[in-house]
């Protein structure tokens, strides 16, 4: 098990060195360590860029990054989630993630690891006389890790430094300035436009994992909706919908470690149930597992505060049944609620379970009224390993970032909005492929309400409906006027216009002496 999955212990010890270091301030960019290799005595082989760009991948499965932390800067943000207590874990959730908070400086470190790392490929990839084809395909790699990264970051960040060459090739690190986001966004076009003529259209299955053309061509099109480029958009997804990928036949199977990295999936985060434990993941002898589900899972059933579901997003997934008269089988998949209704789907009679297949009632009581998350749990397949028993890094179970399905939608929301909000039949058909696995009835015409509500059935838990209110301009309106979304972190009272970003570190703002240049995002 677990064999074509991206390995990167026992170099990670090595390259975390050459990364030289995460972010921009002085303690981070100024210190030195003989004991440790050094650029100039790397980079020589094509063995050496092999590592390289492994490296580049890791941060991706770090705890601050997308094992743990991450979900609490997406998913926790979003309308969808009531996380339990204030913390850290809920801080961003309610506006008040300050820029002395572990969250917001921990992501930043590890987005930006993930670009120093890629543009230490870039720099000195071109250099290694090796193979032509293989050299190519790291170096559209690191474009497309580059990019995802400072996608992640104008997101999340908004006004963040534009670094394109190693710490050490910069005269003044300490220096260096925010750049407009609008420059961000031309550095990640040109990027994924680089990574999809660069990179592979397959790997060997020992490679399984790594970043694919078509990965790059369904990103470019994300970026390009996500700054309101319709046309550029659809023109990237439709790119995708040449019959390269397919929806598995199981909605389910997107979230099992049994079917990781499937004919639906563009691209994944490869998680590996290692049995190491540690906080990190970004260094040998650290576990390279998920972390997240502890904090989707049901009260009882995680050693984490954990969450519950608005009652409203529930209601989406039961306002509508399916051709069969039944509840739509993704309620099952994404949530776990007291009903005792049953769906028959694939083969397979669905029920409301959670770890050891137990009952909403065996595990709440008759009278239980919270919603808690099932997505990701994969307790069918793994039993109860992926949350209290296995600790942090006990589950191996993919995170999946981008797959069909998405396209599918968000193609239908680029066609609709390049004609004006109105119904086409290109997008009927997009969001009805995705509507006929789950047994849903067909649109004839169709709104962008429509295309709204899809995406919470299909996409809850998946990262990227906190994103889509933001690019919709709908966090105040949805969240912030609604608090009793955020109650169970006490309400959202801590907004300021500006918020919705998260606050500059306290520890770059420290570490830049560029007064001018480098503030702190407006609500901080």
């Amino acid at each position: 098990m677990k064999k074509n999955k991206i390995t990167i212990k026992g170099i990670l010890a090595m390259f975390a060195l050459l990364a030289l270091n995460l972010n921009c301030s002085d303690d981070a960019l100024n210190q030195d360590n003989p004991n440790i290799l050094v650029p100039t005595s790397f980079w020589g082989t094509a063995e050496d860029a092999n590592k390289g760009i492994l490296g580049a991948y890791s941060p991706f499965i770090a705890i601050t990054y997308y094992s743990r932390f991450e979900i609490f800067l997406s998913d926790y943000r979003d309308d969808v989630v009531n996380g339990f207590n204030s913390s850290d874990r809920t801080a961003a959730g309610a506006f008040n993630a300050t820029a002395d908070r572990n969250a917001p400086k921990w992501m930043w470190e590890a987005q930006f690891r993930g670009v120093s790392r890629a543009n230490d490929v870039l720099f000195n990839v071109p250099n290694i006389e090796m193979d032509a084809t293989e050299k190519e395909n790291i170096l559209g790699e690191a474009y497309f890790i580059r990019a995802f990264n400072y996608f992640n970051l104008l997101n999340n960040f908004l006004n963040v430094p534009l670094i394109t060459v190693p710490f050490d090739q910069m005269e003044a690190p300490d220096l260096i300035p925010q750049a407009a986001p609008a420059d961000v966004w031309t550095l990640i076009e040109e990027d994924l436009k680089k990574a999809q003529t660069m990179l592979p259209d397959s790997w060997s299955a020992s490679q399984t994992g790594r970043a694919r053309a078509k990965a790059a061509t369904g990103l470019l099109g994300k970026v390009y909706l996500y700054q309101g480029k319709y046309g550029p958009a659809k023109t990237e997804f439709a790119k995708i919908m040449d019959g390269s990928f397919e929806l598995m036949d199981d909605y389910a199977a997107n979230f099992s470690e049994e079917f990781e990295n499937n004919k639906e999936s563009l691209f994944e985060i490869q998680m590996i149930s290692d049995g190491q434990q540690g906080w990190g993941a970004d260094n040998a002898n650290s576990g390279s597992g998920s972390a997240f589900q502890a904090d989707l899972a049901p009260v009882g059933y995680t050693d984490q505060n954990t969450m519950r579901v608005n009652q409203w997003a529930l209601d989406i997934f039961l306002d509508e049944q399916t051709i069969n008269g039944e509840i739509d089988p993704r309620t099952y998949t994404t949530f776990f609620w007291n009903t005792n209704e049953t769906t028959e789907y694939q083969g397979k009679t669905l029920a409301s379970r959670t770890y050891l297949n137990t009952s909403y009632e065996d595990a709440f009581g008759a009278t239980g009224t919270n919603i808690f998350g099932n997505k990701y749990a994969d307790w069918a397949f793994n039993g109860k390993e992926q949350s209290l028993d296995g600790g942090w890094h006990s589950a191996g179970n993919n995170l999946r970032i981008l797959r069909y399905a998405d396209v599918l939608l968000m193609f239908a929301e680029a066609d609709v909005m390049a004609n004006g909000g109105n119904s086409t039949q290109a997008a009927v058909d997009a969001v009805n492929e995705v509507r006929r696995r789950a047994d849903m009835s067909e649109f004839t015409t169709i709104t962008m309400q429509d295309i709204e509500d899809e995406r919470v059935k299909e996409l809850t838990f998946e990262r990227t409906r906190y994103f889509d209110l933001l690019r919709w301009d709908r966090v105040k309106s949805r969240i912030v006027d609604n608090p009793d979304l955020k109650s169970e972190s006490g309400g959202t009272s801590s907004y300021k216009p500006g918020r919705e970003y998260l606050a500059i570190p306290l520890s770059e703002l420290d570490g830049n002496n560029n007064d001018e240049g480098f503030k702190q995002n407006p609500g901080y």
